[in-house]
């Protein structure tokens, strides 16, 4: 679980909330019609800009690894991939078949190693495999980022019609107050589905993309030299590349400098 998103998500709503509560009650920033605007305009414009295929994919793996953290930190890959590489050197690919890991792309390339494919089958499968993950993932995060885009354009169409009903309503004094308010209501929404939610989430996951980017070529590597019957200390030493310098090294030994 990814705690940052979570707190920070509630941290935000109580912030906005509180603020809206010292000036009088929640009701007052309530508009049917700022949400018709905002969520409905947003929505379309997002289905114009994508295809079915990249929405089905990317909005619910975004969702998900927005809130969700990699089971394994690069350097316990290392560790992990240095582990297995002992294993298979003493007990052969065989020994590999009892080996369980909570990464499942890791335990995907030790059932490659363990079923005795070829070095080349290997290689093509992860990488078409880690390919994939990252493609939908970057969907996910453009089309977070392309609502975040929508909402505040959306937000100021709700304004223009807003003022445009109450200008058009002037000699009706009623009016005038709740058109006000949805005009001024559509653009708070939109500047906040856009800068609380969407545009971080959309952040969140290009960082995200990234490291499993790193985590994802570094198992890759390590399974082919696992595959290739590399000693385990050759493995770990050519994984550490990976690391940052500061994180190359166990706690407690000392840094070169």
């Amino acid at each position: 679980m990814d705690i940052m998103t979570s707190v920070g998500l509630v941290a935000g709503i109580v912030v906005i909330a509180t603020m809206m509560l010292l000036g009088g009650d929640l009701h007052m920033f309530v508009s049917e019609h700022a949400m018709i605007i905002i969520f409905g305009g947003s929505t379309a414009a997002t289905m114009i800009r994508f295809p079915l295929s990249a929405l089905m994919h990317g909005l619910p793996l975004g969702a998900k690894f927005a809130f969700t953290m990699s089971r394994l930190s690069a350097h316990d890959l290392v560790d992990e991939l240095a582990r297995i590489a002992e294993i298979a050197r003493k007990q052969g690919p065989v020994g590999l078949e009892k080996v369980e890991t909570d990464e499942p792309f890791l335990a995907k390339g030790i059932r490659y190693v363990a079923d005795g494919y070829d070095l080349d089958f290997i290689r093509d499968n992860l990488e078409r495999d880690r390919d994939n993950f990252l493609m939908h993932l970057d969907e996910g995060s453009k089309i977070y980022r392309a609502v975040g885009d929508c909402a505040p354009a959306f937000g100021m169409v709700g304004t223009l019609i807003g003022m445009v009903q109450m200008f058009a309503n002037m000699t009706d004094p009623s009016k005038l107050g709740p058109f006000m308010a949805t005009a001024l209501l559509a653009t708070l929404y939109g500047a906040l589905v856009a800068n609380l939610f969407c545009i971080p989430i959309a952040d969140k996951l290009h960082g995200k993309l990234l490291d499993e980017e790193t985590n994802r070529t570094l198992i890759i590597d390590g399974i082919l030299m696992i595959r290739d019957s590399k000693s385990p200390t050759l493995v770990r030493e050519m994984l550490l590349a990976y690391l940052p310098e500061k994180h190359r090294h166990a706690e407690g030994e000392p840094v070169p400098a």
